[in-house]
């Protein structure tokens, strides 16, 4: 497979629906894998989620249109799927830095946002070991913070060694960190969370339910080699393999100077 190919694809189908809804199984399909996965992989391979890359692309649209076209602010709301004329000049608003009514004498500060392209001529040579396991319902308790994908690459690490000066002295070393992903496909929000497999009464308590899981071998504790791991897991390995990921939490189980990936994924 070639990731690139594809995603080029996924925009081409974007810019096709700006001013229809677009239906994210498609794009699923196009990338040859679930939704679950999807919402994890475009965020790391653009550094942004597709939920705003597609209103990013109407609202530099929609600036064109007023300007050139002169259309109705409540027309170009239906024509870019937003529920009502206010929300659609809020989010003008946001995008541009001046109401709707301002762009025929400000028409130097539109900003414009670009379709993506991508270099499909990119050969890699990359391999990656994993094993697949099969864990039972685990129990974690911890404590966390929200984030989003691009962030969390500083807000893991910092939160991590919050916790470890407050709790490593009355629980020990921390066992687990977990990634919390949002249900919604179309988020780039998530959740960093620190945990312990012992309980714990003033943490929170998780249930993981039985599953199979991808695990990969990091010999490092370190933030960075995680993160690289985790970059080249979800932008190089996912794409190309058959592996549909579920729903459930990320974890990095951290013991004896290594740490463990584990990503669930669909019997």
């Amino acid at each position: 497979m070639n990731i690139y190919k594809n995603l080029n694809e996924i925009i081409e189908y974007i810019e096709r629906n700006l001013e229809n809804k677009i239906d994210y199984k498609i794009i699923s399909q196009i990338l040859g894998t679930n939704e679950n996965t999807v919402k994890r992989v475009f965020p790391l391979l653009t550094n942004i989620s597709i939920s705003e890359y597609i209103r990013n692309r109407r609202l530099s649209n929609a600036g064109f249109d007023l300007y050139k076209k002169d259309e109705k602010i409540i027309d170009l709301a239906v024509k870019y799927q937003y529920e009502s004329a206010t929300a659609f000049s809020r989010a003008f608003e946001k995008f541009h830095n001046m109401k709707p009514s301002m762009v025929k004498t400000n028409p130097e500060k539109l900003k414009v946002f670009p379709k993506l392209q991508f270099e499909e001529n990119i050969i890699e040579n990359f391999t990656m070991e994993y094993s697949i396991i099969e864990m039972e319902e685990k129990i974690l308790y911890g404590k966390g913070i929200k984030t989003n994908y691009i962030s969390i690459k500083n807000d893991a690490p910092e939160f991590f060694k919050k916790m470890s000066e407050i709790y490593e002295k009355k629980y020990g070393e921390i066992n687990y960190g977990m990634i919390v992903y949002e249900s919604r496909f179309d988020s780039n929000k998530c959740e960093y969370w620190i945990a312990y497999d012992k309980e714990i009464s003033e943490f929170e308590r998780t249930v993981l339910p039985k599953s199979k899981w991808l695990k990969l071998k990091i010999n490092s504790q370190n933030a960075k080699d995680i993160q690289k791991t985790s970059e080249d897991f979800y932008c190089k390995f996912v794409p190309s393999s058959k592996y549909k990921l579920k729903s459930i939490p990320e974890l990095e189980y951290y013991h004896d100077n290594i740490t463990e990936f584990l990503i669930a994924i669909e019997d």
